[in-house]
């Protein structure tokens, strides 16, 4: 399948590299051999040199890491954290984020270079051009407090569904010594 270019993209081959630059910035990607890319018309076209299972692996992969790069300069990619909890809260100094999840000390998350965090009311939006980056980082900010299985609080993905354990059901009296 080939991965079209959106007109506002301009796309570079190099022998083992391929560099895709938009309105979101510039992303790059390098290439092992097993692959070869070639631009046709409006497209990008990524063939595999064997029939072996990696190379065949490997060519799904490069496909969708391109398409996610054409994707991320020109639409940019997100990913929406909530914090669940009384008392949690998040505020934004600068660039980095500064959570208040019920430690005795505040946590401050400084993003790399190309994600921009927002915070509006309980909820963190990460977003950058590079999908993976925008990723690690929304999953280092849940790292910080993860859901609790007991109660739900903590950092939770917006879409996340948190299944919650019951508690103790109360004293029982089965094993207990009688007076």
């Amino acid at each position: 399948m080939p991965v079209f270019i959106p007109k506002d993209v301009q796309l570079t081959l190099e022998s083992h590299k391929v560099v895709v630059a938009g309105p979101k910035g510039q992303l790059t990607l390098h290439v092992r051999p097993e692959v070869t890319i070639e631009r046709k018309d409006e497209a990008v076209i990524i063939k595999r040199i064997k029939e072996d299972k990696f190379s065949k692996s490997y060519h799904g992969l490069i496909r969708s890491l391109i398409a996610n790069m054409m994707k991320g300069v020109t639409t940019g990619w997100t990913k929406s954290l909530q914090l669940v909890g009384v008392g949690y809260r998040a505020k934004l100094e600068g660039k980095s984020v500064v959570l208040s999840v019920g430690f005795s000390h505040t946590v401050t998350i400084v993003p790399p270079e190309g994600v921009v965090l927002v915070v509006e009311e309980n909820k963190i939006v990460v977003s950058g051009a590079d999908k993976e980056l925008v990723g690690r980082v929304a999953a280092q900010i849940r790292a910080v407090r993860p859901p609790d299985a007991y109660k739900g609080k903590g950092i939770r993905y917006d879409n996340e569904i948190v299944r919650t354990k019951p508690g103790k059901a109360g004293k029982g009296t089965a094993g207990g010594t009688q007076a």
